[in-house]
Parts: structure tokens; sequence; C-alpha cells
């Protein structure tokens, strides 16, 4: 929100000054004294006249001096405009939301001994995401991938770090780790709207809603205004001159992603069809398009380059519902594209760009020559991206996460100024959803690569690295179960070579759910959707003749949903690089927001770029 300054007013000074003068000519002369006495002895004096008539008004004084410039306040009638400050006036609903102060106090507090690295010493930032990757999913993939690797264990031959239980994920090892706090503002379980919006803003705001402070209201177009609207860590990046990009397996236009760049009363108006009649609302497809023109409309003397790599899925939300604009899909299978302004955003994302890229499918995606690119707009699905174990079956084929990191890193640090980078592995969070954890895992394992490649093309000297997730899901790791004992495999406890049985006298694997769909077995099925097909089944299931470890086993849950939830308990982060001295302890989710300012001074960047 702009304001103007505050002084005091040369018309209220002035006013003071002419009053003065008036009452100052408003004194009468002095009468004139009685004639003289003869000589004689002194008389008496004689009695003084009467009174004279008032004298004229006197002339009006000269203008007082200008007051000075006053404090920077809110916007008034008469105050003359102060510069433009970001830290004062467009951040205010940032800077002067309770979240924000109070993770800001906190990394203040800390002492010299405890932040290694002084204030901007990283010039890239690196934010991966794994969505629904809570500390359960990283615990199994860690060992899934052990499992991949070859490591196994025997009790006669095994000793200390041999079995898969020792593995580490590429992030495991990074110097600096944390837990974060994900309630939103709202909700003790939080959605992945209001938990991004956290990292990305420093401020907690309500489920189901990004770019706003929690005074929002979700749905209520009217409670989405100039007054609440935030300010995102891409946003600033993009004002202090540094390259920006967004990569998700997701739509592009989902929670996580587009809290890098709109804001929306509900996560859910990914296009104009969604957007309810009257509500006036721009859609968040639209908004990334927009968002040059929307940055330097709300902050005076900001000069943005929009978004440089976006890359994704949600092509739909992108396209006119007309059967002529399909990419991928037959035209007898109906229209690709849900838009209903007729409008094709792709095609009006090169004309705003067009030294620009735009790709769908792989052969699009390797063509693309890393230095002379200058932005890049890769949507590879209609919908979400292909689940890492389904995606050979895509028919135009889709880069994987780890291909999709190397790619944009490779065009963004041609900017000598840096960039700001945020990747989100998606379907994490949709395998859980469907309640297979084969899915869930072996895109945390590919995320795991995509930081390995990341650390890799990047040095520790200038980029700060940052991987958590947004929250956690309700699997389970259960049972006293042996070494080695594959993670998605029945629960074998230690000294025994057969399934332990429940005292309902049945097996159970070591993964399980507190509530979805329950069990459901798909065999070699990779697309973890496919279980959305299976009935709702509660609680036991006879699962002994069952390959559990096959990629379509859906685990069993207790209580019956039509979709498995979020879990509130704490997740982890991890940093490495300036600024990662930061990540420590337990912390609001907010907090994530300072260790990215802190590291490359996002803040006074962009305001150095206003200057």
């Amino acid at each position: 929100m702009e304001s103007n300054t505050r002084m005091n007013s040369p018309l209220s000074t002035i006013a003071l000054s002419l009053a003065l003068v008036l009452l100052a000519g408003c004194e009468g002369d002095d009468g004139k004294d009685g004639a003289q006495g003869p000589q004689g002895p002194q008389g008496v004096a004689g009695a003084d006249g009467a009174p004279g008539a008032d004298g004229a008004p006197g002339a009006d004084g000269a203008p007082g001096a200008d007051g000075a410039q006053g404090p920077q306040g809110p916007a008034g009638e008469d105050g003359l405009d102060a510069s433009v400050k970001l830290s004062r006036v467009d951040l205010l609903s940032n800077t002067n939301n309770a979240f924000f102060v109070n993770d800001e106090g906190r990394l203040q507090a800390m002492s010299a001994q405890e932040i290694k690295e002084i204030r901007g010493s990283a010039k890239n930032v690196i934010l991966f995401v794994g969505d629904g990757m809570g500390v359960s999913t990283v615990t199994a993939a860690r060992i899934r991938e052990g499992e991949q690797k070859g490591m196994t264990w025997d009790d006669s031959l095994s000793s200390n770090f041999d079995g898969p239980e020792s593995n580490d994920l590429s992030f495991d090892r990074f110097p600096q780790a944390g837990f974060i706090k994900v309630y939103n503002a709202n909700s003790q379980v939080p959605d992945s709207a209001g938990t991004m919006n956290a990292m990305v803003t420093g401020v907690k705001t309500d489920i189901g809603t990004f770019g706003y402070d929690e005074t929002v209201t979700r749905g209520d177009c009217t409670t989405g205004t100039a007054d609440n609207v935030l300010t995102s860590a891409l946003e600033l990046a993009e004002i202090a001159g540094m390259s920006t990009g967004i990569i998700s397996t997701a739509r592009i236009t989902h929670a996580t992603p587009a809290a890098n760049y709109a804001k929306s009363v509900d996560r859910n108006y990914e296009d104009i069809s969604d957007v309810p009649a009257g509500c006036g609302a721009e859609d968040i497809a639209s908004q990334l398009i927009s968002l040059e023109d929307r940055l330097e409309a709300r902050i005076s003397g900001a000069s943005v380059d929009g978004i440089d790599v976006v890359m994704g899925g949600g092509r739909r939300h992108f396209l006119p519902n007309d059967v002529a604009a399909n990419v991928e899909k037959p035209a007898a299978a109906g229209a690709e594209g849900d838009r209903t302004d007729g409008r094709n955003l792709f095609t009006e994302w090169q004309t705003k760009y067009p030294n620009g890229t735009v790709a769908h499918d792989k052969a699009d995606f390797d063509a693309v020559n890393t230095e002379s690119t200058q932005k890049l707009m890769a949507i590879f699905n209609e919908s979400h991206m292909q689940y890492e174990l389904d995606r050979g079956n895509d028919i135009l084929g889709e880069p994987s996460l780890s291909a999709m990191t190397e790619k944009a890193i490779q065009i963004l640090d041609n900017n000598p100024s840096g960039y700001f980078l945020s990747i989100e592995s998606g379907r994490i969070d949709h395998a859980h959803h469907a309640g297979n954890a084969a899915g869930a895992l072996a895109d945390t394992i590919e995320m795991a690569k995509a930081v390995a490649a990341a650390d890799r093309l990047t040095s520790d000297e200038d980029t700060l690295i940052i991987v958590t997730a947004d929250h956690s899901h309700v699997m389970t790791i259960g049972g006293y179960v042996r070494r080695g004992n594959p993670i998605l495999g029945k629960a074998i406890y230690a000294g025994n070579d057969t399934p332990q049985l429940a005292a309902d006298g049945l097996p159970f694997t070591t993964l399980t759910y507190t509530n979805g769909r329950g069990f459901c077995d798909l065999g070699a099925e990779t697309d973890s959707d496919v279980g959305y097909g299976c009935p709702i089944t509660s609680g036991r299931v006879d699962i002994s003749s069952i390959d559990t470890e096959a990629p379509g086993y859906h685990q069993e849950a207790l209580i019956p949903l039509t979709s498995e939830t979020h879990a509130g308990e704490d997740i982890a982060v991890y940093g490495h690089g300036p600024g990662a001295s930061l990540v420590r302890g337990t912390n609001e989710q907010n907090a994530i927001f300072h260790f990215m300012d802190y590291a490359v001074d996002l803040i006074s960047r962009a305001n150095s770029a206003l200057d």
C-alpha cells in the first residue's frame, strides 16, 4: 500500500503568523496631554485625555517559513509524497504483522557468535519445498533409497552402517537443520496455501489463501485489498534486479508455486472459470502473466522484467476452452483448456516476451540452450505433471524434477546480480492423499536428487539452499521391525523370519495411514491417482497373500475418508551455504522468509534499486 508523508503544513504556519500580526494591529494610540499652565509652582499634572480612536489595522506579516518535513506516516490530504521505501510503505502489511515482527526480533537477538555470516553474504537463494514431506516421509524415503542402492542387512554378516537405515538423502548431510511449526493463522493442521505464504512473505495467513495477511476471509473477494496485501520474496528479488524462477511438479497455478507470484482469497481460483461471478479478482494463471505490470503499478519506481523461468504442469488454466488450442489432448477427447474468456496465455506470454521460449514436452525441454535462453515458459501437462514412478508413461514425455532444476539454474546463473529459485516436489503430497506410500517415497527420492544437482551446480560461497516441507501427512512407521526389512513390506520383528501378526491374527505393514481411503491392491500400477477408483475400505484387511512392495499397493487406514489428510506436527528444515547458520532449533514457519532475507539482504537490495 503506497503512502504519502505528512509534514507541518505551510498553510497552517502562514495562518498562525497572520493571526499574530492582526493582534498587534488592534492596540489604539495614547491620547494628548492637557495644556501647560502658567509658570509657578508646579501644578498637578493634568488628567489624561480620553483614549484615542483605535489605530488602523496593521499590515499583514510576511509568510512564515515552511515547517520541517515531519516523519513518514499515513497518507495525508495535504502532505508531500515521501521517497518510496519498501520497508516503510509497500511492506507495511508484512513488517507490521505480529508474525513478521516476532521472527525478525528473534533473528536480531542472535549474537555474532551464533550468526556466522554477515547480512547479504549470499548472491542466490534456492528454496526446495517437498509438499507433504514430513519427518516420517523423509525417514522412509531414506531407507527406500538405501534399498535401491543395494544396501542390505544380514544379522550374521552385517555390522554398524551396512543396512539401508544408515543411508543418507542428499540433504541429510546439510550442516544446519531445525524444526518448523506449520500451523496456519486459523488452522492447527495447515494446507499448502497458508504454509507457503508464511515461507515467502514472513507472515502466517489463513488456510486456503495466499498473498494477503490473516485479516482476509477465504472466498470473500472484498477482503483482499491494498491494505492487507503482502509482498513475496520473489517479488522483492524482481525489484532488486535478480533473476527469478519457479518449478513445480504440480500445476504451476497450485498453492505452493502460486504463492510466489499471485494474490488470491482462494487457492482454487486457478483460472477465470474458477472465479465466482461478480468477484472481480484476477485469476491465478493470469497473474503469472501480469506480474511485471502489477508489481510496477503497485510499487512506485519499480522496474521489473517478470519471472525468467517457469516449469511445471497446469496447461489447462492457460488455454481457452477450445479444441483448436489443444497441445497434447486429442480433439475428440474435448478441449484441453478451461479458460472461458477466450484468452490463450501462452500466446500472450510470447507476445510480451518475444525472445522467450515456450516448451510443452521433453523434446522442447531438451532443445533449450541455457546460455542463450532469456526466458522459459515450460508447462508439460494439462494438469499436474506425472508421478515420478509414472513419468515414463506420459504421452509427450516430461523431464524429471532434477533435470528441471539443472536447467533452471543454468539459465538463471547468467545474471551476475543473482537469482531466487523456488522448487516444489508437489506430488509427494498427492500420493499420500491417495494413500500410496510407494508413490510418495519415489517423489521424495527424486527431490533429493534435485537437491544434489543444485548443490553440485552452485557454490557454497554464494548460494543459500534451504530444503523443507510445507506440512506432513498421517503416514506412520510402526512395529518393532528388524534391520533391513523392506520399508514397504510386511512387518517382520527382529529375530523372526515371518510377518508379525496383530491381535486380530492378521499381518500388517511397517507403513500405514491414520486416515484415508484405506487398502487397495493395484499391483504394478504406477499412477497413485488410480486408487481413487477403489472403494473406501477402513480398518483391517487380510494382506497375507498381497505383495505390499508393489507400486500400486495402497496401505490400510484406520479412519475412512475420501482422501488422506495432512498432519500438524513439526517438519524439518535443512540449510546449506551463506546464511544457513540461522537454520537451527524450532522456528515458526514464517522464519524461513527471514533466513532468505538475511542471506541475500532482499529488502535492502530492493530498496536500493528504487533509490
